[in-house]
């Protein structure tokens, strides 16, 4: 895999960076760093005994293949729709506008919100992941949503999708931002 995200097994990590909430999250960048693609990953109930194994807590894994487990069923949507045309919603126009409801600004947050829109307007987050980011933010705890948590949610739909996303975004989800100078 072109980067990892740092640590093996349940501590903090640089993904995870401080935020008290991440404990779901250490579980998940394990997964990610443990399995090359979303489709490498064993069923849930395999997977849980190998977390298990590796020394999670019982409550970071439930609440982890919790939050997988929408993640596998979102991305199944996504490509069964992206098969089958009549399952196609209407494409986007590059004119179109996301509008957020009150409830996902208040648990997405502006840092995260914003950082959506980045990728967005860049051209490497398409609708549909976008939405399965949003959906999967919502799911996550935190209120706001911590900026290094959302990283690690965009890197996981991309994993499910099979996908790595490019060098340049790659070190973007990848950078620890709390050492950053600011020039």
């Amino acid at each position: 895999m072109g980067a990892r995200l740092r640590g093996r097994g349940p501590r903090k990590t640089a993904a995870t960076g401080l935020c008290q909430n991440g404990l779901m999250f250490e579980v998940l960048v394990y997964v990610y760093e443990n399995y090359w693609r979303g489709d490498a990953c064993p069923e849930l109930e395999h997977l849980e005994r190998k977390l298990s194994s590796a020394g999670f807590d019982s409550d970071q894994i439930r609440e982890a293949l919790v939050w997988l487990n929408g993640l596998n069923f979102a991305a199944r949507s996504a490509q069964d729709a992206q098969h089958d045309a009549s399952l196609l919603p209407l494409a986007p126009s590059s004119l179109s506008l996301r509008v957020y409801t009150s409830a996902e600004q208040q648990h997405l947050g502006a840092q995260a919100l914003s950082f959506i829109s980045f990728l967005d307007s860049a051209g490497v987050l398409p609708a549909p992941m976008r939405e399965i980011v949003i959906d999967r933010a919502m799911a996550a705890p935190g209120d706001p949503v911590a900026i290094d948590e959302l990283k690690i949610i965009v890197m996981m739909v991309y994993w499910s999708f099979g996908e790595e996303p490019d060098a340049l975004v790659l070190d973007e989800l990848c950078d620890d931002t709390h050492d950053r100078v600011p020039h």
